[in-house]
């Protein structure tokens, strides 16, 4: 019974996060599931957790649907996927965790105390993102720092921001999904733990979206780049353990 409650509890807490923010329910849910879970458990509930709650913010935000911004984004993580499989192969995982922790910690303070210049608008930079994007779904599956800091460094509002973060998160999600239940890694056991939890999945990304909803741009902007920070140094604390 603890256990149903724990992953109740997770998933509303990942849910609330996602729907504030538009990202975020991997990042909170996979650390915690695994203090109680096996791993093998924990990696495609935390995959359902994030597919689920992409397509429920695809739903809230379906009228701000904006796909022209999204394909430099996929186009640009095609050939990055493979890239970053063969860059694991030759550079320890934990490096390449620490580098990017660095990276975002440094990137979001710096974003924090200084106004953005929104330098990176051009179509572009958007391949180069979403290459990067492709790098690190290869190597580490986690895919959506660059894609993140990309949407951040614009001058979208915060409804194009979060519809375009879902757009690239379903393609990169059904992926993720799909290779985890061919592969056999989505078993029975983590499907009734996924059934359990979508009530409070669901539960919490209402809660999230109603704060959201009165949210100014900038305080979105700011909620974003906490996230993103506290994302870095989650990598950076996991490449040290």
């Amino acid at each position: 019974m603890q256990t149903y409650f724990l992953i109740c509890l997770i998933a509303f807490f990942a849910g609330f996060t996602q729907g504030l923010s538009g990202f975020g329910s991997v990042l909170l849910s996979l650390p915690l599931l695994a203090i109680f879970l096996h791993i093998k458990i924990v990696i495609p509930l935390a995959a359902l957790f994030g597919l689920s709650m992409t397509v429920i913010l695809l739903i809230q935000l379906r009228r701000n649907l904006e796909w022209k911004e999204v394909y430099p984004l996929l186009i640009g993580a095609l050939p990055g996927v493979p890239f970053g499989v063969l860059f694991l192969k030759r550079m320890d995982k934990e490096i390449i965790q620490l580098a990017l922790g660095i990276i975002l910690v440094s990137y979001s303070i710096y974003s924090l105390v200084f106004k953005l210049s929104h330098r990176w608008t051009k179509m572009g930079w958007a391949y180069l993102f979403g290459f990067l994007g492709g790098c690190l779904g290869g190597a580490l599956s986690a895919s959506g720092p660059p894609v993140i800091v990309y949407t951040s460094s614009q001058s979208w509002g915060k409804d194009k921001t979060k519809v375009i973060l879902q757009e690239v998160f379903l393609f990169s999600g059904i992926a993720v999904v799909f290779f985890q239940v061919i592969s056999g890694l989505t078993t029975l056991r983590v499907l009734h733990f996924y059934g359990v939890a979508l009530p409070w999945l669901i539960f919490g990304s209402y809660v999230g979206s109603l704060l959201y909803g009165i949210m100014r741009e900038e305080c979105y902007r700011k909620v974003m780049l906490i996230l993103l920070a506290s994302m870095g140094g989650f990598m950076i604390w996991h490449a040290q353990i």
